[in-house]
């Protein structure tokens, strides 16, 4: 079987710091074509990676290129665009965070993919551990119960990117993240858009729900875009949420996620930062999940490798799915327009 083919279409900052390294030392893909804006920043990727085919325009790239999986690593407001025309060219798809930046463009590349057979993948590290494959089991066993409230925070050290400043750990690479994708209001910049996308994705991984409504405020940083986002989530079986974010963690600190689940017989806690997940049950019949040190790291490896996965024709469980993107695009979308407009927002 001959290697998988990947393209990339816009290879900033991050795909140069994981997407690009990992396909050129996975055996099973090649790295065969790669887009971005720039010439001599393209010229100089190339020749860095030893990329054969480089192209400003992803449309000339996708028509010239014979491919099997593109990875969309593109500024927020261009993942639909890119990841319709890379579906309907008949590759699979792993499409960064957010998968969209409106509830209606996350739906049609989910439908898209759909119909034509594609599989998308929305590379949420933590939905490729091992406990939250056990939490979603936990959930699904009915250990809590049906489930009624939800109580989620995320927060991270990243004020200066938020706030339109470079960001201090990307000091020395090759390229650094832009401000007009993650300071931008215009843009879908934002801790939301950014940052709190990761934790929803979790959340939907771990519990079917569907979200319906959303009511919120935020808390602008220098730049205009929110710091600091609090919302509280209703769900199509009346379940509701209480969510926060912040981007301001000092940067000596790690991420902090914090999911709690409260059904009709107990209680689910996941706890990134502390790594732990627990079951506390009203009958006494608790259940503690093991959780080792370093448990909490973010995976980056395994969501570009499941992409190789798919487009040899293997199929292992997608963890995180264009569902479970779309429904955190949802809560999302609702969330920024309620913030915008003071009023419960339906999704």
């Amino acid at each position: 079987m001959r290697p998988a083919r990947i393209g990339i279409i816009g290879a900033g900052w991050w795909a140069v710091e994981n997407h690009i390294p990992l396909l050129k030392s996975n055996p099973d893909c090649e790295l065969v074509a790669v887009n971005r804006l720039g010439a001599d920043e393209l010229a100089q990727l190339q020749a860095r990676f030893d990329i054969p085919h480089g192209f400003e325009d992803y449309r000339e790239m996708l028509g010239a290129v014979e491919l099997d999986g593109v990875i969309i690593a593109s500024p927020h407001v261009l993942h639909h665009e890119h990841a319709i025309a890379a579906i309907r060219s008949g590759c699979h798809v792993l499409v960064e965070k957010p998968l969209a930046t409106t509830a209606s463009d996350a739906r049609d590349i989910v439908a898209e993919a759909k119909a034509h057979g594609r599989e998308v993948i929305v590379p949420y590290g933590w939905n490729f551990k091992d406990y939250s494959d056990r939490a979603a089991e936990l959930i699904v066993e009915g250990r809590i119960g049906r489930v009624e409230h939800v109580v989620l925070q995320m927060a991270s050290a990243l004020d200066d990117l938020m706030a339109g400043q470079p960001m201090k750990e990307t000091e020395g690479a090759m390229f650094r993240p832009p401000a007009s994708t993650w300071a931008d209001p215009k843009r879908a910049g934002g801790y939301g858009w950014g940052q709190l996308v990761h934790a929803l994705g979790l959340l939907f991984k771990i519990a079917d729900l569907d979200p319906a409504e959303v009511f919120a405020a935020v808390g602008r940083s220098p730049a205009g875009v929110d710091y600091y986002d609090a919302a509280v989530v209703r769900f199509a079986n009346g379940a509701t949420a209480s969510l926060s974010g912040a981007s301001t963690v000092p940067k000596h600190r790690s991420f902090q996620i914090d999911l709690r689940i409260f059904g009709t017989e107990g209680m689910l806690l996941l706890d990134i930062e502390r790594e732990r997940l627990e079951v506390s049950r009203r009958d006494g019949t608790d259940v503690i999940v093991p959780m080792q040190p370093g448990d909490g790291a973010y995976s980056c490896t395994r969501p570009v490798g499941l992409l190789v996965d798919y487009c040899l024709g293997r199929t292992p469980p997608n963890p995180s799915p264009g569902l479970v993107g779309m429904r955190a695009v949802e809560v999302l979308d609702a969330m920024y327009r309620s913030a915008a407009s003071g009023r419960m927002e339906k999704v």
